[in-house]
């Protein structure tokens, strides 16, 4: 699933309720049979795992392979098993060869990948990605894009708030959009992402397929969200 909405529209403080980062005011928030106000935020990181968008905020250790394994050591896990997920991890973001590096001595779109290891090293049942693909170039988005549909097949569970419509459109099969703190819009993605007009109110543009296609009168009748779609729909509208 994935959260859009303009900046302040909710986005980050939704999400962090389910790590106990946050406590509901009213109402509960459950993961699975947990009910966050039962639980500590060390007991529920076992069960979701929170890559921030600043990495920076997330990133404290001497090493990338240090940082990767300290998840699964504090999760209990013996040194072996830790650092077999955390090599891993870091094979799965491309950076297999950074493990003895500083993280900071990276690239900011390599320490977001680090961080995203460290969560991904722990194989929690939920994921939530904040604006995952910030500071990627399109090799790197490509990456990131395929980890998620990677972790889509392995039957988890992955959260994404982003402002890369395209990458949305691409990777999520649902998609909420959220403005001054409400849900707006709640639905499959060709759905929500074709509805310009409701779109327009939380400041959010569809995709740039969909754009294109609504711009071609030939074209009007069906919403793409990838180009082999955009290409097999434009052959069947002319």
């Amino acid at each position: 699933m994935a959260l859009v909405g303009q900046n302040g529209a909710g986005k980050t403080t939704l999400v962090k309720h389910l790590n106990g980062l946050l406590r509901p005011t009213l109402g509960s928030v459950r993961v699975g049979d947990w009910n966050t106000r039962e639980r500590s935020a060390a007991q529920l990181a076992r069960r979701v795992g929170y890559v921030f968008q600043n990495p920076d905020e997330q990133l404290f250790q001497q090493t990338v392979l240090t940082e990767v394994m300290f998840g699964p050591r504090n999760l209990g896990w013996n040194a072996h098993h830790a650092r077999v997920q955390a090599e891993a991890a870091l094979k799965l973001v491309g950076l297999s060869e950074a493990g003895g590096r500083h993280p900071y001595d990276l690239a900011l779109g390599q320490r977001k990948r680090v961080a995203l290891a460290a969560v991904l090293a722990m194989d929690t049942p939920v994921i939530v990605l904040d604006e995952p693909t910030t500071g990627q170039d399109y090799a790197g988005a490509e990456l990131i894009g395929r980890i998620v549909d990677n972790l889509r097949q392995r039957g988890k569970t992955v959260i994404a708030i982003t402002h890369d419509i395209d990458f949305c459109a691409e990777h999520f099969a649902r998609v909420v959009v959220m403005a001054e703190g409400r849900v707006v819009l709640d639905g499959p993605s060709r759905e929500v992402l074709a509805q310009g007009e409701a779109l327009a109110q939380a400041d959010v543009d569809p995709p740039q397929l969909i754009r294109l296609a609504a711009s071609l009168e030939a074209a009007r009748r069906f919403a793409p969200l990838t180009v082999d779609e955009f290409l097999t729909g434009w052959e069947q509208s002319r």
